[in-house]
């Protein structure tokens, strides 16, 4: 079977009845875990960004904590799932801020692993990677957030 494109879809969509786009979101959310948790982010969370965004501060600082730390290969892993959910929350929001600021968040968390991430070529390259995403993010911004996280992205290269 092939998938419809957006623009059939959304024409499909405007002549259904709202007890059947209700029906259609339900079963929609029934099929996969992201759009659960897209469909959750929307109806409850996207009203108040900073919340969910110290909501999923707190949901990495755990993962962050739980990373074995014993060899680098796990520490690559988990540092790569990290990044995976980051990617998956900041798609969610759909808003610049909250990707820089969650990048932003996971660079410094990335520093304080012990031992250093700068030991390891592999982490230091991801984690300049996100560094530069930061700064590529933080352009499209306000001026004043831009001013913000600029003086944040700083204190990350010293």
């Amino acid at each position: 079977m092939k998938a419809a494109s957006i623009v059939n879809l959304r024409k499909a969509v405007e002549h259904l009845d709202r007890q059947t786009l209700q029906t259609l979101c339900l079963r929609l959310a029934r099929f996969k875990l992201e759009n659960k948790e897209l469909l959750t982010y929307l109806i409850f969370e996207s009203e108040d960004e900073l919340k969910y965004v110290q909501g999923i501060k707190i949901q990495l600082e755990s993962l962050f904590e739980d990373i074995n730390t014993n060899s680098y290969f796990y520490i690559k892993k988990s540092v790569r799932k990290i990044l995976r959910k980051i990617r998956k929350f900041s798609r969610y929001s759909n808003a610049a801020e909250t990707e820089v600021e969650l990048l932003l968040f996971f660079c410094w968390k990335m520093k304080s692993i012990r031992p250093s991430i700068f030991k390891n070529k592999t982490l230091t390259n991801l984690y300049n990677r996100q560094v530069e995403a930061c700064k590529k993010k933080n352009s499209k911004l306000h001026e004043d957030l831009q001013y913000e996280y600029q003086l944040q992205i700083e204190e990350l290269n010293q």
